[in-house]
């Protein structure tokens, strides 16, 4: 049962309309892969995250404390793609989701990209990568 207050929304693009925080192009080195050499030596990451949450108030107030702060996403970014070694491209994507989710109720859904951009391939390529994108859900809310 939902409390009060609490929308459900039945097509989660609807939630994707709304108002976001976004962070582009943040770039650190991490050891996270399959091969032994991207595990051992490390390489650059590139991540773009959005995080959708009603911003009206604070475009209201000019109040930092009615909105999420960039730096603590980028921190919680920064803490799992230079933290643990994870084997695929997915779980780095996903434990950044979950961990925004988990601590920012404000957050409605999250989209994470994360990219390599040096990858042995034939040809020129910017990056190869994943992009997820995660929901709150009502057992989630608070």
């Amino acid at each position: 049962m939902m409390s009060s207050g609490t929308v459900q929304v039945t097509d989660h693009r609807e939630m994707l309309n709304g108002d976001k925080l976004v962070l582009r192009g943040l770039k650190f080195h991490g050891y996270h892969g399959v091969k032994p050499e991207e595990r051992k030596l490390g390489q650059k990451f590139l991540i773009d995250v959005d995080a959708w949450m009603d911003l009206r108030v604070a475009g209201n107030s000019d109040n930092l404390s009615d909105t999420i702060s960039y730096t603590a996403i980028y921190r919680i970014v920064k803490e799992v793609v230079e933290g643990a070694s994870q084997n695929l491209l997915e779980s780095v994507a996903q434990l950044i989701a979950s961990t925004i989710l988990s601590n920012y109720h404000q957050v409605s859904a999250v989209r994470v990209q994360v990219g390599k951009p040096h990858v042995a391939v034939q040809g020129p390529v910017d990056y190869l990568g994943v992009e997820i994108t995660r929901y709150r859900s009502v057992d989630m809310q608070s």
